[in-house]
This record gives structure tokens, C-alpha cells and sequence, in this order.
């Protein structure tokens, strides 16, 4: 990979973290008991959470326009890594031997694109 793939790659990974982040947050929303249905959706968590996805959104508008759109999607498959690694840190969900294994795979399916692609 050339240095301006590289550069654009990484606008997807900041990308696709923050908006990982940003899953938490609704979750931590969520599991939240609310007066009415407007603070339900109209909380400090929630409104933080779509702002971070709209700027997700466009980092990865930004990164498309340096690297293919399949490279795209295998990168953003590493929201599955932030997500079980988030989970267990701020949910207290188990990782299992199954995660461990998927996670595996789609670090090995990443790197394999990387090196072939």
C-alpha cells in the first residue's frame, strides 16, 4: 500500500472507533430508565452519539475518496474488534472462546486483503 491509501485507510479506522464509541453511548442510553419518551431521545448521551455518527459519516465520505470502496467495508469490519473489546470494558460481557475465534478471523481476513489487495 502507498502512503495515500495509508493516509485515507486511517480516516475510515478513526471513522469506524468513534463510531463504535458512539454505540456505547446509546447503549448506556438505553439502559437508562426515562421520564418521558422525549428525554428517552432527547438526552446528553443520545444527542453526543448521532453528532459522532455524523462525523463518522464523514470521515468515511473523506476516505472514499482515496481508497476503493472495497477496502472500505474490510475496514470497517474492525467495529466488531472496538465493539467486543467496549462491551467487556464497559458492559461487563463475557468473551468467549466463539468471539475470540471470529475476531481472529476478521483480523487474518483484514490482514490478508491488506497484503493481496
Amino acid at each position: 500500500m502507498n502512503d495515500k491509501v495509508v493516509f485515507y485507510a486511517s480516516f475510515i479506522l478513526i471513522g469506524t472507533f468513534i463510531s463504535s464509541a458512539a454505540q456505547v453511548l446509546l447503549k448506556k442510553a438505553a439502559m437508562k430508565e426515562h421520564c418521558s419518551v422525549k428525554d428517552e431521545y432527547l438526552n446528553k448521551n443520545v444527542i453526543i452519539a448521532y453528532i459522532t455518527f455524523v462525523l463518522a459519516t464523514f470521515l468515511s465520505i473523506y476516505a472514499y475518496k482515496g481508497i476503493p470502496l472495497s477496502m472500505g467495508a474490510v475496514l470497517e469490519s474492525t467495529s466488531y474488534l472496538y465493539i467486543t473489546i467496549f462491551g467487556a470494558y464497559f458492559f461487563k460481557e463475557k468473551i468467549t472462546m466463539r468471539k475470540i475465534v471470529a475476531i481472529v478471523f476478521i483480523i487474518v481476513g483484514i490482514a490478508i486483503y491488506s497484503y493481496c489487495g
